[in-house]
């Protein structure tokens, strides 16, 4: 399950219904520093309403949450300068420069204007993008504003970071260098959320994975936990074994009948 240690996060019973859909039935979780969580399930799954709950965007019908030991609620909000967070659909201000735009991210979060743009500039050199950094995002391709907004979500030097789907856009060789930064900031001891249809991705970089599967947790462990569970095979293989998911051969075969002209 990870390295025992410090608890940085702890659900219990965590509920949560959208009218008649229950989207969560009861999620219990405890996470310790310094891991890095595979969060993963098929759509609608309820990886994202966790996560937004986590964050205060969305309120629970039931459960209890603790950060960094302290219960989370609407007047209790100093928990979330410890987090930082990449959405999978993000809205950026694309009509701000990218200096504008970390400036006044980092002043959210308690830094000052010079500090923010200071540290932001080494951060976007580091990604090659140190030319652009007085240009509109508006004028960035996909994986630049990526990057922009995975340099946002640390800027602050977070204890708790939340990715979803963080490698949309980006090239080859970003993957990798990526990648690394996610194992060496584990090391440092930050804790890790990282939710992605990429599953060898996923395999490769966690500790420690989770599977949700209809609002309710049905794998918890390492890969080769996991494995070990009479589930031999790739993380693909397992995820469609527990989500009863088989049906890929003959969709594909179907579709590629259709495309050919077939009935």
């Amino acid at each position: 399950m990870g390295v025992q240690g410090e608890t940085v996060l702890s659900i219990r019973e965590l509920q949560k219904s959208f009218g008649s859909k229950h989207v969560l039935k009861g999620i219990d979780l405890e996470v310790q520093k310094g891991q890095i969580i595979g969060y993963i399930g098929p759509n609608g799954a309820g990886k994202s309403t966790t996560v937004k709950i986590l964050l205060g965007l969305e309120t629970a019908d039931r459960g209890e949450i603790e950060v960094f030991g302290e219960k989370i609620s609407d007047s209790n909000i100093d928990y979330k300068r410890k987090i930082g967070y990449v959405p999978e659909i993000a809205e950026i201000y694309d009509n701000l420069t990218a200096n504008e735009y970390m400036t006044f991210i980092g002043e959210l979060y308690g830094m000052t204007a010079e500090e923010a743009g200071d540290k932001a500039f080494k951060l976007m050199n580091i990604f090659g993008l140190e030319g652009v950094f007085h240009s509109k995002i508006a004028s960035y391709s996909k994986g630049m504003k990526q990057k922009v907004l995975i340099i946002s979500s640390l800027l602050h030097d977070p204890e708790l970071l939340f990715f979803d789907e963080p490698i949309n856009g980006l090239d080859a060789n970003s993957v990798m260098v990526f990648k690394e930064i996610l194992a060496k900031l584990a090391a440092e001891g930050k804790t890790i959320f990282y939710s992605s249809h990429i599953m060898d991705v996923v395999e490769k970089i966690s500790s420690r994975i989770i599977l949700l599967h209809d609002g309710r947790i049905v794998a918890d462990g390492t890969f080769a936990e996991l494995k070990g569970q009479n589930m031999d095979g790739t993380l693909e293989q397992i995820f469609n074994e527990l989500t009863g998911f088989n049906e890929h051969g003959q969709i594909a075969e179907r579709f590629v009948e259709i495309v050919k002209g077939g009935v």
